[in-house]
């Protein structure tokens, strides 16, 4: 049975036959179980991972459908599937398409012949522009585990069976249509590490930075006597270094405030 798109909305597949089904409370798995698999299905991959939302199809990109078979540029400017690759090989060079984003849902492919990935009327998907249009923008829609790419004229992308040609043919999605999109790039996100002076509550953050700014000649540490409504309030706003550096400018003895 396939599945179909009864209707297209930006961002979300609504699959026909599909009844609304009361939302079910999931266990989080544990992050060792999600590293796990997804270090299984990259390692897989070569270390190509499986993308799920639009700000990560940015820079190398691949799309597979079936197992370990991805869209090939061809030199003509026409698109093909590849052979399948064996487990633990990556996308072939002709394979891989570098991406940049188009707008906050979309995005566009460049092949390896630079020329950019578009559609024609009759939903063959090419690749002989020079700059990104509209008929050169494509859309990721994710539901359920499952992915496909919608194009400029509201089909989705797939592969002919017949003769193994990239296409944009059809307005409801099944099996044909579904594909992982995939990126190499490294997933590592580095996130923000407060500086020593920041840690601790607002009243303990003052405190540590007019000890990293002032001068002690009599060995008397000076703060602010206003209270830290003021600073929660900044926080929140976020202007919390301003707030600090003017509430230092109002002590004395201190070396870099006036």
């Amino acid at each position: 049975m396939a599945d179909e798109y009864a209707a297209v909305k930006r961002g979300k597949l609504i699959l026909k036959g599909d009844k609304p089904k009361a939302k079910k409370r999931k266990h989080k798995k544990s992050a060792k179980a999600e590293v796990s698999e997804v270090d299984v299905d990259s390692m897989k991959h070569g270390g190509w991972w499986t993308v799920s939302r639009i700000e990560d199809i940015t820079g190398s990109i691949s799309i597979e459908f079936g197992n370990n078979a991805y869209i090939s540029a061809l030199d003509n400017g026409l698109f093909t599937i590849g052979a399948p690759h064996g487990d633990g090989e990556g996308p072939s060079p002709e394979e891989i398409f570098t991406a940049f984003p188009a707008g906050e849902t979309k995005f566009a492919l460049k092949s390896g012949y630079g020329k950019y990935l578009g559609v024609s009327k009759d939903g063959t998907v090419i690749g002989r522009s020079d700059a990104v249009g509209p008929m050169e923008q494509w859309e990721p829609v994710w539901q359920d585990g499952k992915t496909a790419i919608l194009s400029s004229i509201n089909k989705f992308v797939s592969v002919d069976p017949e003769d193994d040609s990239v296409i944009a043919r059809n307005l409801t999605a099944g099996e044909l249509e579904f594909c992982n999109i995939r990126s190499n790039k490294s997933k590592e996100v580095n996130k923000a590490v407060l500086p020593a002076e920041e840690e601790g509550d607002l009243a303990e953050v003052e405190v540590n930075y007019v000890k990293k700014f002032q001068k002690f000649q009599d060995k008397k540490l000076r703060v602010n006597e206003s209270g830290v409504s003021e600073l929660k309030r900044a926080r929140e706003e976020g202007t919390l270094h301003e707030t600090l550096l003017d509430r230092r400018s109002k002590m004395k003895a201190d070396r870099y405030c006036k």
